[in-house]
């Protein structure tokens, strides 16, 4: 390097600009490049580059440099550079645009068009193109591995629920026999004052959402005698039996206007069943990337280690029937081991721990 080279990312710029003006792209390259050596997070040295690239066909180097360019905040870029903010983010969108398009249609020669396609490939197909998230299992108390994380099951698979829908009127009569003597219905999270505070998402004592249950932590309550063709609607249903802890069975209600955070279940060795009593239209439940509209006396089956959340954008209170299950996939060997460690756990604790 001679004793008059540039010692500056700006000064290495001004060199690459002035060989740009002359015609000169191999001497602005190497410009460019002495630039982001200094500055690798220079906004305007990584948008030369990325044009460079793209004009010379390299569309996939070049978004690299883009995205780099637009990971960059605006508060840093400075108020004179916020145009190639924006500049870098729609090459990245458009590039995505095209990729999507081709990949499309070479599928679709391959007779995967898009109403053809396996369900689940169609849903790797939008995580790989970024249209949705690759949602995890997140049990808060304990992870039972080599679980499928499925957001919302197959309602085929569960062959029981036909009872349970089936006595969705009489539930709803006493659900409304419930109502009518005024019965309390406790707010679903409960604050402990044996554990340290949390307002758990804001929920902890919010009558928003709230609860009457007829099994709680596995012990029937004294409001189950209110609701005997509820209970037997359950009894063909593989319900989730652990000592001191489940199943949990429970008139689940929502206020309007009012919206349960996102957030995730216990274990994931369970599923959770809801079979929606009162449902007014813009009553929303999300799990993972699906988002779905309750509909009366129609149950489904999700995965509550998934995050997921709901909302009621309706001017009447929301009611759904709640239980949970061992999940299918579950060997009675493996229900009976999960069992045994509860039991151990809260032996050596004096008491259950969930929640």
């Amino acid at each position: 390097m001679t004793e008059n080279a540039p010692t500056s990312a700006l000064e290495w710029l001004a060199v690459g600009q002035a060989c740009l003006g002359r015609g000169d792209k191999r001497g602005a390259l190497a410009a460019i490049d002495n630039a982001l050596a200094l500055e690798p997070r220079n906004l305007k040295a990584l948008m030369l580059k990325a044009d460079h690239l793209a004009e010379a066909g390299d569309m996939r180097a070049a978004v690299s440099f883009y995205a780099a360019a637009a990971r960059i905040s605006p508060a840093a870029a400075g108020a004179d550079m916020h145009a190639e903010l924006k500049r870098a983010r729609s090459m990245i969108e458009r590039h995505a645009r095209d990729l999507e398009a081709h990949i499309r249609a070479a599928l679709d020669r391959q007779g995967l068009g898009e109403g053809s396609m396996p369900p689940r490939f169609a849903r790797a197909l939008k995580i790989l193109m970024g249209k949705e998230k690759a949602y995890a299992q997140a049990p808060r108390y304990f992870y039972y591995p080599e679980l499928a994380p499925i957001q919302f099951f197959e309602r085929s698979d569960f062959p029981f629920l036909d009872q349970v829908e089936a006595a969705w009127r009489d539930i709803g009569a006493e659900l409304d026999a419930i109502d009518a003597a005024a019965a309390e219905f406790e707010p679903y999270v409960k604050r402990d004052p044996n554990r340290a505070p949390s307002d758990q998402l804001g929920m902890a004592g919010n009558r928003a959402w709230s609860a009457y249950f007829l099994i709680k932590d596995g012990e029937t309550t004294p409001g189950a005698a209110r609701c005997p063709k509820t209970l037997a609607a359950l009894a063909g249903a593989p319900l989730t039996r652990i000592p001191k802890r489940t199943p949990s069975v429970l008139f689940s209600r929502l206020t309007p206007g009012a919206r349960i955070p996102p957030h995730t279940g216990m274990i994931n060795a369970r599923l959770i069943c809801h079979l929606p009593v009162i449902a007014p239209p813009n009553c929303l439940f999300r799990v993972g990337n699906q988002t779905r509209a309750w509909e009366e006396g129609k149950a489904w089956v999700f995965d509550d280690t998934i995050e997921h959340e709901a909302w009621n954008g309706s001017d009447r209170d929301r009611t759904v029937l709640i239980f949970d299950i061992w999940r299918p996939d579950l060997h009675e060997e493996e229900r009976l081991a999960i069992v045994a460690l509860c039991q151990a756990l809260d032996d050596f604790a004096g008491g259950q721990e969930w929640d």
